[in-house]
């Protein structure tokens, strides 16, 4: 399993929240977190969300991956 496994959905908009962003609204399944001056993100309320996915959404944040799953954990 890689550092990204076992990351659920909630757990990931809260560390988003940390790094600045804000919940807008959930559509659907899906999380819409919104920053100034940054890329809206779409973040999937699943019990883990895969890793490929987070990955992506981190890196459209601007986010280093190591900070991420520091705050994370």
């Amino acid at each position: 399993m890689g550092r990204f496994a076992n990351i659920s959905g909630k757990s990931a908009v809260k560390t988003f929240i940390k790094f600045g962003y804000t919940h807008a609204h959930t559509s659907g399944d899906h999380a819409v977190l919104q920053k100034e001056n940054a890329p809206t993100l779409s973040i999937p309320l699943h019990k883990e969300v895969a890793p490929f996915l987070l990955k992506a959404q981190i890196k459209r944040a601007g986010i280093p991956e190591k900070n991420f799953l520091k705050t994370a954990k």
